[in-house]
């Protein structure tokens, strides 16, 4: 067994999505929100993640050989395109030892019997009661008859001892991606103009941008939701419906869309939190090779451009052509919407 264990760093928990989406509002979730979206990234390495708290556990050694060993395996998971900024790593055959070494600076484990009991979950409680007896590492607690532990502080720290040393099985509840994305974000002060909450949705698109890719799958339609002041004698909800023209997960553009509707719209009363919601999705095609360099084509897709356009100006004001079979030339096209209302 290889367990390795990941936290995101709390003055930077904020994930971060690969395009550059940053936030602009304050880190009350953060820490949850990396944890969970690094959770998610990490799927694609093995099926067994497991969330502990504010780490993220992983069991790869029934992947190495998908990626060429430990080593490949290491290097691509520590290396660039992680959900969160900062991140620190522990690598252990038990996940109770993973997450002690988390919580110690690298290199400082000179063997796992001279770690403190306070890296051990189970034995916190009674550490005061341990001291006393001059038990403070983690030898100390496995040299000491284990019937008498037992019957002065219980089979559970035992058997947490056990697994930490590799002894027996650590069961989890394996990590399941949710089939609808579904976030919401308390905003940390009331926001009174619509396009501020642009700022706000930058966490849940990066969020969103996360979900995707462990799924494989591009956003057709989502769904951005607002609760406001119920104080207010107004309407206590809103929301913005945003369809695009083919899937995608470029977070950029539907950054982009989204700041075009906010800008038409004005708000009845502050709003206090945000939700975001999948509410149509579809598997992603495998992109082909081009001869051409990234820099030749970069830039926003004809179909994005139309999408934004369309948001900007209103969907009656950027038109296609249709042809007809009709010989009188007044009718032999008609003019259509060039995304239909929603997009």
């Amino acid at each position: 067994m290889h367990w390795i264990a990941l936290q995101a760093q709390p003055e930077r928990a904020c994930a971060q999505a690969p395009s550059g989406l940053g936030t602009g509002v304050a880190d009350t979730a953060g820490l949850a929100d990396a944890t969970t979206a690094l959770g998610w990234w990490a799927l694609q390495f093995t099926p067994k993640v497991a969330l502990a708290g504010p780490a993220v556990l992983l069991e790869v050694s029934a992947s190495e050989r998908l990626f060429g060993g430990r080593e490949p395996l290491v290097q691509r998971l520590l290396g660039a395109g992680r959900p969160a900024v900062g991140v620190r790593t522990a690598q252990a055959a038990s996940s109770l030892l993973a997450l002690a070494l988390l919580q110690l600076n690298p290199g400082a484990c000179r063997g796992i019997d001279s770690l403190p009991l306070a890296l051990l979950a189970d034995a916190r409680t009674h550490l005061a009661t341990l001291e006393r007896i001059g038990c403070t590492r983690w030898g100390d607690l496995r040299a000491l008859p284990r019937g008498g532990v037992a019957r002065r502080f219980g089979a559970a720290l035992l058997d947490a001892l056990d697994r930490a040393y590799g002894l027996k099985p650590e069961p989890y509840p394996w990590l399941v991606l949710p089939e609808v994305f579904d976030l919401a974000l308390e905003l940390p002060a009331p926001v009174e103009a619509a396009p501020a909450l642009l700022f706000a949705a930058h966490r849940l698109l990066a969020q969103l941008q996360v979900w995707l890719r462990a799924r494989q799958q591009g956003v057709l339609a989502l769904e951005l939701a607002w609760e406001m002041d119920a104080r207010r004698d107004t309407a206590a909800r809103g929301q913005l419906l945003l369809r695009t023209a083919e899937p995608t997960l470029d977070m950029g553009h539907l950054q982009r869309l989204l700041a075009e509707h906010l800008a038409r719209i004005s708000l009845p009363a502050p709003v206090l939190a945000l939700r975001l919601r999948s509410v149509e999705t579809t598997a992603l095609a495998g992109a082909s090779a081009s001869l051409l360099s990234d820099a030749l084509r970069a830039g926003d897709s004809l179909v994005q451009l139309l999408e934004r356009l369309s948001a900007r100006l209103g969907p009656a004001q950027v038109l296609r052509a249709l042809p007809c079979a009709d010989h009188r030339p007044e009718h032999m096209q008609v003019w259509l919407a060039a995304c239909p209302a929603g997009q």
